[in-house]
């Protein structure tokens, strides 16, 4: 017995306002694929209170906990999610953005919170310095 290709993204809505959206995503692992994952989410206008990951390389479950607007298009989202998602019957890559012909698009603007105790301040002050160092953000205090 597989998993059908409809079930590897589930969304359980929140039953009262103010609770987490749980977004659940179990799917074949590539590179880049939370990353996609997570664009698409805040794409829609949700903000990912909390994640969780876990992969053996092969296989990969992911556990979003979202909130966001009451009216998100939830099945839409989910037919995204899936679009990113490699099908198990696919041994190719997927090019599923742009095609070739049209211009570039500018890139989006993200806000990027962390939140840390005190003692975890200089952890906090390495990663941020070993990312801005890798990419171009624009930090503002």
């Amino acid at each position: 017995m597989g998993l059908l290709y409809e079930d590897a993204v589930m969304i359980s809505e929140a039953k009262n306002p103010g609770e987490s959206t749980v977004i659940t995503v179990s799917c074949p692992d590539k590179t880049g694929l939370g990353c996609d994952l997570c664009r698409v989410i805040l794409l829609f206008g949700l903000s990912i209170s909390r994640g969780d990951v876990q992969t053996d390389g092969k296989w990969c479950y992911l556990v979003f906990w979202v909130v966001g607007k009451p009216n998100t298009r939830w099945n839409l989202l989910k037919k995204r999610l899936l679009e990113v998602c490699p099908s198990c019957f696919s041994t190719s890559e997927m090019d599923y953005y742009r095609p070739d012909n049209q211009p570039p698009k500018a890139p989006d603007v993200f806000l990027l919170k962390f939140w840390c105790y005190y003692d975890r301040e200089g952890l906090l002050h390495g990663i941020l310095t070993s990312y801005t160092c890798e990419n171009v953000v624009l930090a503002s205090k």
